[in-house]
């Protein structure tokens, strides 16, 4: 032991005394590498990052009042909301994460959240999300108009009731890009009760009468959110009005898909307006599909399709109602005649078209 230390201090020393090639080059007058006052110092991505103060981000303590964030304000970052009472809360932005605290007694409109919201020992709070991720842990007596991409969670949390997100304000559409998130990928009745309690049941449907501005008034002319133009109706709801869980009327569905192209969103709308009257829209999905995947769910009618896969993702509807299928294929022929659209070809087929797609779309998703 005592002769490895030998050598390596002797190596050291020797290296020290042993000028390096640049030493060796350089002048008197040379410069160690590094100092040059000329050298600009060097920058680095959190040098020239906005600076950001955490109170910005954070609505804590509030009683009686109503707080917020107006369209561009929050620009996607995390936004923290704790300790509130008899609060009104307005998020006219799409943000990164949010967690809402011991709360009580509060309205909240939270837009677009591209990762999680979580709400954690709350209690009497109604809600309108939109987010990737819904999650509550020990809360008590929660309404939540929702529009979330994957299963809700509910975790030691009773009283809780949910609706389908319906809300319009000028800006939600964008914010909802922002986000990442799809209009039409929406699970808010599929609720995951991770501690169930035998016999109870901790979670129920709302109405479908159920109004959202009821639920969470829109801002008082007296607010600062007031320029906001704020909309609860149906048929201005930037989210589809989906039946989800909920019984449905007819045992005949069809299943209309609609394949990527410029105005893919905008056929679907159409198609939910030409509809609304006769029909219910149960489920939508927007979902990518490998050309292995329509062969798997759309079997003998894939030869056309196959191409108009790669093209991006798919938006399909499940649409219920007694002769629903002659209907949908009569539409389109007559309204989307230009457009790349699969249809079920008949009431015995029909079923099995839904049950297909679906099952995929939520494998997909890792539902």
């Amino acid at each position: 032991m005592g002769c490895f230390f030998s050598k390596k201090s002797k190596r050291k020393a020797k290296e020290e005394q042993t000028p390096t090639a640049l030493e060796s080059n350089a002048g008197s007058n040379s410069v160690p590498l590094g100092s040059s006052s000329d050298e600009a110092p060097k920058q680095y991505s959190w040098d020239t990052r906005e600076k950001v103060d955490p109170k910005d981000y954070m609505l804590n303590g509030l009683k009686d009042t109503t707080v917020g964030r107006l369209p561009g304000t929050l620009k996607g970052q995390q936004l923290v909301i704790q300790d509130c009472e008899n609060c009104n809360i307005f998020v006219f932005d799409h943000s990164a994460t949010i967690t809402v605290d011991d709360c009580v007694n509060c309205r909240i409109f939270l837009g677009p959240v591209k990762g999680s919201v979580f709400f954690r020992d709350c209690k009497d709070v109604h809600c309108v999300v939109a987010c990737q991720q819904f999650r509550t842990r020990d809360c008590k007596k929660m309404e939540v108009f929702l529009c979330c991409a994957t299963q809700p969670i509910i975790e030691s949390s009773t009283g809780m009731r949910f609706g389908c997100f319906q809300f319009y304000y000028p800006e939600l559409a964008f914010h909802f890009k922002d986000a990442g998130l799809s209009i039409f990928n929406n699970n808010w009745s599929n609720v995951h009760d991770f501690t169930p309690v035998s016999g109870e049941n901790n979670w129920s449907l709302l109405a479908e009468t159920a109004a959202v501005l009821d639920s969470v008034p829109p801002p008082g002319p007296e607010s600062e959110f007031k320029a906001v133009r704020v909309s609860g109706d149906t048929s201005r709801s930037i989210v589809p009005l989906t039946r989800g869980g909920r019984r449905k009327d007819s045992e005949e569905s069809c299943l209309f898909v609609f394949f990527a192209g410029d105005y893919t969103t905008a056929n679907a709308r159409k198609l939910i307006d030409a509809v609304n009257k006769g029909f219910l829209l149960i489920q939508t999905k927007e979902v990518a599909m490998r050309p292995e995947d329509v062969k798997r769910v759309f079997q003998n009618d894939t030869a056309d399709l196959l191409e108009w896969s790669t093209k991006g993702s798919v938006t399909a509807l499940e649409l219920n109602g007694d002769g629903v299928v002659d209907a949908c294929r009569t539409i389109a022929n007559e309204v989307f005649n230009g457009s790349k659209v699969f249809v079920s070809e008949n009431k015995s087929t029909s079923s099995r078209d839904v049950d297909n797609f679906f099952n995929f779309a939520d494998m997909q998703m890792g539902l």
